[in-house]
């Protein structure tokens, strides 16, 4: 398949979109650390630009079938940028605590400092939450690659579901009896991390249909077979590792371990619970499929 010149504008487009949200976190960083060596960090936008001309010249659709090097590249850049800035706000957040409980530093100084923290937080806050938005924005309006259109608005239903989880690790972690947590908010942000990387894998559970319809019976029998091995049951065994799994044992900890309780904290709890219940009893009934269908077919 020839690249279409609109191919091209939208994949330029998706990464134009990525380069600026990255650059508005780096610019933070180096506004945060006042230090100019911290844009470093925007070398993974920087390969955006290496990264388009490879991609459409190796690939015949514009996008590589399983993983996305373009959300790679932009979460190298944009999930350091966050860890620095969260733990920056974390020391300042103890040294204000000590500082009221000490009463060293001067009035006017320490509002000073509480009013540059409360600017550049919001601002953090902000780039946060439009950073789910962009990754879902930015995935639709990238080529799809092989997927089909159902396929597509699978994966971003998806993509909306695993932000929300996401973001609620980051308010978890700013809770009154957490905020001031070195130990739970670095494991808090590492988890933030991992489940992150999700959005670099092209796992959807819709098998496309062409593939299907264009094979011989028994050919499609065992694509039908091969599918759900590789795609369904690995979207599901990636969600359970990295995102539900996860989720579930660290809210499990703060509220056993640090005591925090709330409504929305009983309800992602049990959300978790009841999810990773169902994606393994998933995988069971797929597997108990795939046994039968390889008997049927005798193999």
């Amino acid at each position: 398949m020839i690249i279409t010149p609109k191919i091209i504008a939208w994949a330029t487009i998706s990464r134009i979109l990525f380069t600026i949200h990255g650059t508005m976190l780096v610019w933070i960083v180096v506004e945060m650390k006042k230090d100019k060596l911290y844009w470093i960090l925007l070398i993974g936008l920087i390969l955006l630009c290496l990264e388009v001309v490879l991609t459409l010249y190796a690939t015949e659709k514009g996008e590589w079938k399983w993983f996305s090097p373009t959300v790679f590249l932009y979460l190298s850049s944009t999930i350091p940028s966050i860890f620095l800035l969260e733990l920056d706000f974390l020391q300042h957040r103890i040294q204000l605590k000590n500082s009221a409980l000490n009463s060293t530093l001067n009035s006017t100084q320490q509002m000073a400092e509480e009013i540059n923290f409360n600017i550049y937080s919001t601002w953090l806050k902000t780039l946060e939450q439009t950073m789910i938005l962009a990754l879902v924005m930015v995935r639709w309006v990238m080529p799809k690659g092989e997927m089909n259109r159902i396929q597509l608005s699978e994966l971003l239903l998806i993509y909306i579901a695993l932000g929300a989880d996401i973001l609620d690790i980051l308010g978890l972690i700013k809770e009154p009896e957490l905020e001031t947590s070195w130990a739970v908010n670095i494991v808090g942000l590492s988890i933030f991390s991992w489940a992150l990387l999700q959005f670099t894998l092209v796992l959807t559970q819709t098998q496309s249909t062409e593939s299907i319809s264009n094979n011989t019976s028994l050919d499609a029998k065992c694509s039908y077979v091969s599918s759900c091995c590789t795609s369904e049951v690995w979207s599901l065994l990636i969600a359970v590792g990295m995102q539900d799994g996860p989720f579930l044992i660290f809210r499990l900890y703060v509220m056993i371990k640090e005591e925090v309780l709330n409504e929305m904290m009983i309800f992602f709890i049990c959300k978790n619970i009841l999810t990773v219940a169902i994606e393994i009893y998933r995988i069971f009934v797929i597997q108990c499929a795939d046994q039968h269908h390889k008997k049927k077919m005798g193999i």
